[in-house]
């Protein structure tokens, strides 16, 4: 029964998830003993409770409002790298059309007007064209993606800077607010705002969020666009001679990876939550985040959920880290040994089934060897 138990693929991705945040929580605890070992304990805690360091109801309510806000950005990033991981594919590069995602978005609210759906829609084409870049790369000229991503990234943050500089304040280097200029660009709330204690920046953003995890698990699995893609993605030349399309299935791959990258840029930005900055000089950890909840998530587009909640949770939590016993950076030190180690979710499971196959061997071989003494006897 154990060992049945243990050969589940979701039993093994839920304890080997489990396994990661523990470990990754001891080793962000040990860090903050060999700093100051007399606020660890206060500090850690502070990480994991996030909204729950709060005594009104009210104020957790709102608090996590803006948890998943932030969730909703983050698990369609992560649906991002899985779809393409499915099919072979490691695209590094939804951090870059996250970055393009919120550019068409913002300029389209700022720059042209138009209202939230049409912007929606914009940094889906715009992060679909990104991602059918290296699509193409890698389909007609053999380029890598993780290559072509990384340059990519570079080049959607400088260009994204100069374009957005156009509906940016005069006295700051962040854009316009969205709730002055265009109240119209706003995601709407259908009341669900009222459910986290008024929050003004709860909006369909989640629930779009979910859907689209739903979607892309139906896709993957039950669809004959999902086997073809993944048929490809293990075997492109086996593709090709089964009939299938390997180039067309590649370049589709990267486009609908880039358009869920560039949503989930429209379903941070169009909340009014934040403001992009046109001098920032590094790409949006948004996308690279999306990397560990793909993976602590098991590459399920369901388990994906859970794992970005979690991830914005301590990432949100760092922020009520006592600062007068620890740098500004601490929280951002911690969260990030335990985002790293989200990623050893595969590991941990291919270790599992080794010794899992181990077991069964020895128990096999124990077991010809006895039914052989029975022979002779």
């Amino acid at each position: 029964m154990k060992n049945s138990l243990l050969k589940k693929d979701g039993f093994q991705t839920l304890l080997a998830s489990v396994m990661c945040i523990l470990v990754g929580l001891l080793v962000g605890y040990i860090a903050l003993l060999l700093i100051n070992p007399g606020g660890a304990w206060t500090a850690i805690s502070a990480i994991i409770k996030n909204f729950f360091y709060y005594p009104s109801g009210a104020a957790r309510l709102r608090y996590l409002g803006n948890t998943l806000v932030k969730t909703a950005p983050l698990l369609l990033c992560s649906l991002s790298v899985l779809f393409a991981y499915k099919v072979g594919l490691f695209n590094i590069g939804a951090a870059g059309q996250f970055v393009v995602g919120a550019g068409a978005s913002l300029y389209c609210a700022l720059g042209l007007g138009l209202p939230w759906y049409v912007c929606l829609l914009a940094a889906i084409l715009a992060g679909a064209i990104a991602g059918a870049i290296s699509g193409v790369l890698k389909a007609y000229c053999n380029v890598n993606e993780v290559i072509s991503c990384i340059m990519l990234n570079w080049i959607s943050l400088y260009g994204v800077n100069m374009l957005l500089n156009l509906v940016k304040e005069e006295t700051s280097p962040y854009t316009k607010n969205l709730k002055n200029v265009n109240p119209g660009a706003l995601l709407p709330s259908l009341g669900l705002g009222e459910l986290f204690s008024g929050s003004q920046y709860v909006t369909i953003a989640i629930p779009i969020a979910i859907v689209m995890a739903v979607l892309i698990w139906v896709v993957l699995s039950k669809t004959k666009l999902g086997y073809e893609l993944k048929a490809t993605g293990n075997n492109k030349n086996a593709a090709k001679y089964a009939g299938m399309q390997e180039n067309r299935n590649l370049i589709l791959t990267m486009a609908i990876a880039g358009g869920l990258a560039g949503m989930a840029a429209a379903l941070l930005y169009l909340t009014g939550f934040e403001q992009w900055s046109c001098s920032q000089s590094s790409v949006p950890g948004m996308g690279f985040n999306g990397i560990a909840a793909a993976f602590l998530g098991g590459l399920n587009p369901i388990g994906a959920i859970f794992s970005s909640y979690f991830i914005q949770h301590i990432t949100a939590g760092g922020a009520y880290v006592d600062k007068t016993m620890y740098c500004a950076q601490v929280s951002d030190f911690i969260s990030s040994i335990i985002i790293y180690l989200c990623g050893f979710v595969l590991f941990v499971k291919l270790s599992l089934n080794n010794r899992i196959a181990r077991s069964e061997e020895k128990k096999a071989t124990k077991q010809a060897g006895s039914s052989e003494k029975g022979g002779k006897k």
